[in-house]
């Protein structure tokens, strides 16, 4: 059984605070206090949690990071962004998952109630929202990195996907594609109508409409993105260009027209969004909507532990902006200067 705090002290013959002044060095316990803790966290091999260490002091310079899983495409630039913050300015990182549901948030409730961290960074796990307003309100300062486009009423950090839908319109248009579908992601994501919604934007701009026949709907996933456009060359009205909601889902639109005999960009350009590391490596190299994902984690983190520094909440969510990146999907020809290079289209 693990050996806790209170085992020591009761050892010890001290409190729980004498233990954790001793653990954190204080020079208010006296000598023979103190050794005679040691040698029983030396005796038992007691190991201290972040909220033991930190009770004397009232902190424990450690940020918690609660995400849906570590397999989303990117993920890992988000972490990255959050470390980097977070451990330059001498804090730690706790990381929990949701991969395993209610087991996951139960564990991660017991990391909350044992106050194991000052702050939380969340990327928004399915049916989390309902628990945050609990945390924050009981004044855990909580910062949410949102892709999915919903705009919680706390501090978040999400990225332009209006603007980054407008941008892949407006590319397609200016290489004088005029019959543009589109497969989106699930209907019920804020992002996937922001972005839906930005695309409809620039072609309106350019007095055309989109025809609805050559809209579906997607799940992020290569396998609907294949089975997409295969259901639009079947059936659907004639096209010469794509817009898919992920990269994920534009490898398989490339899939489909690969499979179905469609040159890319030739007969059909195609663009994507996110801009992972696969989008560099599809067959040919994908044009995608860059997500900032490690400037979106950068961004979070230190906006927490501004929070943390006693900074005031802010009252809008910041957004990182999206980029265009240009590449063999819809130019068959591209100079080395323009090959995957990237162009700022947030708005001025």
């Amino acid at each position: 059984m693990r050996v806790t705090i209170a085992e020591v002290a009761r050892r010890a013959r001290v409190s729980k605070t004498t233990v954790s002044r001793v653990l954190n060095n204080k020079a208010d316990v006296d000598a023979a206090t103190a050794i005679r803790v040691r040698e029983v966290i030396a005796a038992t091999g007691y190991i201290p949690s972040a909220g033991a260490v930190g009770l004397a002091r009232g902190v424990t310079r450690t940020v918690g990071m609660l995400v849906p899983g570590l397999t989303w495409p990117w993920m890992g630039e988000v972490l990255q962004g959050v470390a980097d913050v977070v451990e330059s300015k001498g804090y730690g990182l706790l990381l929990s998952t949701a991969n395993r549901g209610a087991d996951s948030l139960e564990e991660f409730s017991r990391q909350v109630s044992a106050k194991a961290f000052d702050g939380l960074l969340l990327v928004e796990p399915p049916d989390a929202v309902r628990h945050l307003r609990v945390l924050h309100d009981s004044g855990l300062p909580v910062v949410v990195i949102d892709d999915r486009g919903r705009r919680p009423a706390f501090p978040s950090v999400g990225t332009s996907n209006r603007q980054g839908g407008a941008a892949a319109a407006r590319h397609l248009l200016d290489i004088g594609r005029t019959r543009l579908a589109t497969v989106t992601g699930p209907r019920d994501f804020g992002c996937t109508s922001d972005r839906l919604n930005g695309f409809h934007d620039a072609v309106r701009e350019a007095g055309l409409t989109l025809d609805s026949r050559l809209i579906i709907e997607g799940d992020f996933t290569g396998e609907s993105g294949e089975a997409a456009i295969l259901q639009l060359l079947e059936t659907g009205p004639a096209f010469d260009a794509v817009f898919a909601h992920n990269d994920f889902t534009a490898a398989g639109v490339l899939a489909g027209l690969r499979k179905a005999g469609r040159a890319v960009p030739g007969d059909v350009a195609v663009v994507g969004f996110d801009d992972i590391p696969l989008a560099a490596h599809t067959q040919p190299p994908l044009t995608t909507i860059r997500q900032p994902s490690r400037e979106m984690g950068e961004a979070a983190a230190r906006q927490l532990l501004a929070q943390l520094g006693g900074a005031p909440q802010p009252g809008e969510p910041l957004i990182v902006p999206t980029s265009l990146v240009i590449r063999e999907s819809t130019q068959e020809t591209v100079s080395p200067a323009d090959n995957g290079t990237l162009r700022d289209e947030s708005p001025r």
